[in-house]
């Protein structure tokens, strides 16, 4: 996709001078030989093919199993950025969890009139199994993905709200080791904020959301579809790194009231499920009958409090999109302040005056799928042809609340190495929160994810793009 709009540079001023946050970097990198960093470039690749560092893509006629593409040209953002947007995040991640809480309990931002009721009622992720529930600490999001795009030197939107089963960060761990491997010296020179703790963090928050059933360390799983998964990588990795077991559904069954896997010794109970299975295959007894991946009878368990389940059933409301277009009114609801983070302006097509505006404005706009995810299903206005929007045009006729709509941004850009040298790219980025009843922990950075190609407005890897390592400097 071609963005003729002016964009944010975050590594250079518009005279062609290295902003302040980026000073040290690129000292370093005009004394670096083109040939020895595209050298390491392909040293990389060597590592994460090494590593079997992955994802599947669908719908491909190819192989769809590939290396995760990675740009060795760092993201950088300064302490004072991160601190800004860490406190946006922890804001909307709190007024997330009172969302999740509320709306499956009283119902208060519905009976005070500032969302609409038919936006819970008629929606197919809303799980009327979760109603009255309320999971250890009334944490909901136990992880969360939010992603951030960047249009000017303050200006940071949230693009979506991933508290379902945010992906990813895997890559963000593997991108800073091997960076670490490949320049030693660069982080010698320049004062990054560490994310190795990640895994210890995650372990430590999951065991604090232990059920009230578990009366010693709590036992941590981590749920996964199978080999066959696209994140299956990641679910080994994550496993691994916590030292928790690794399990799928076939693994685990009831006995005695708990969710019990399958031992060396019989089955031993399980107190924490990071489940990487979505709602509809969780159970079959209570959701759809035919999965094979999840297990039968969990959720009575979960109900119970026989089992701690992250991120809890029912999350993925908070991923719709039209729910997304009410964070504002949301945040304040619950928190009594003020969005620190701004929405991308949105508009509903299930709403009449918003439709008639999408259709008429459609080659100029960005339409996505409420319940889309990975880039699928979505259309991109300036970039797509005369037959695609028409053909787009007749699914928004069809079934106008599928869908929202909004303003095709001007990403900010990093440049990447290319065999021509440094190139501008436009990224997003996903930080990782984690949730418990001590608090909230947000790893500084996290995942920037890249359009390789020129133009494109697209960072999904399922869709052609890479990954960066995103540093966040010391104070």
């Amino acid at each position: 996709m071609v963005d003729k709009k002016p964009t944010f540079d975050e590594m250079n001023r518009a005279d062609g001078s290295p902003r302040d946050t980026y000073a040290r970097y690129s000292q370093w990198l005009e004394n670096q030989d083109t040939a020895r960093l595209n050298a390491k470039s392909a040293e990389a690749e060597a590592l994460f093919r090494l590593t079997g560092i992955t994802f599947n893509v669908y719908g491909m006629e190819e192989a769809d199993e590939r290396l995760i593409p990675f740009d060795l040209v760092p993201r950088i953002i300064s302490a004072n950025e991160w601190r800004t947007l860490a406190k946006g995040i922890e804001q909307r991640v709190r007024a997330l969890n009172a969302f999740l809480y509320d709306i499956y309990h009283n119902q208060e931002i519905i009976r005070a009139g500032r969302l609409p009721a038919e936006m819970i009622a008629n929606n197919e992720a809303f799980l009327p199994q979760m109603i009255g529930v309320a999971p250890p600490g009334n944490v909901y999001t136990h992880i969360v993905g939010t992603d951030l795009v960047r249009t000017g030197p303050d200006e940071f939107f949230v693009l979506e709200d991933n508290a379902r089963t945010p992906s990813g960060v895997s890559y963000m761990l593997e991108n800073r080791e091997t960076m670490l491997h490949m320049f030693p010296e660069l982080f010698s020179q320049i004062k990054v904020q560490p994310v190795s703790q990640y895994p210890r963090a995650l372990r430590r928050s999951l065991r604090a959301c232990a059920p009230p059933a578990c009366t010693g360390m709590p036992t941590v799983a981590v749920l996964t579809p199978g080999i066959h998964n696209s994140a299956y990588y990641e679910h080994a990795f994550l496993a691994d790194q916590m030292d928790a077991e690794l399990v799928e559904g076939h693994d685990l069954r009831v006995v005695d009231g708990r969710v019990a896997m399958r031992t060396t010794n019989g089955y031993e109970p399980i107190d924490v499920l990071y489940r990487r299975v979505d709602d509809d295959f969780l159970d079959p007894l209570n959701f759809n009958p035919d999965s094979m991946l999840g297990v039968p009878g969990i959720m009575d368990i979960y109900r119970a409090g026989g089992i701690t389940i992250a991120n809890a059933p029912g999350t993925g409301i908070s991923d719709d999109k039209a729910i997304y277009s009410y964070m504002p009114d949301i945040v304040e609801f619950y928190t009594g302040e003020k969005a620190l983070l701004k929405n991308v302006p949105t508009w509903r097509c299930s709403e009449p005056e918003a439709l008639k505006y999408v259709l008429d404005n459609l080659p100029e706009l960005v339409v996505k799928e409420v319940h889309g995810s990975g880039g699928y299903g979505m259309l991109v206005g300036p970039a797509a042809s005369k037959k695609e929007i028409e053909d787009f045009r007749a699914k928004l006729i069809a079934k106008p609340a599928g869908y929202i709509a909004q303003p095709t941004l001007a990403l900010s850009t990093v440049p990447i190495l290319t065999e021509a040298g440094l190139a501008p790219r436009h990224v997003d980025l996903r930080p990782y929160v984690l949730v418990s009843p001590d608090g909230i922990d947000i790893t500084p950075g996290g995942l920037t994810r890249v359009a390789l190609n020129e133009g494109s407005l697209i960072v999904n890897s399922s869709q052609g793009g890479g990954t960066k390592d995103t540093w966040v400097l010391e104070e």
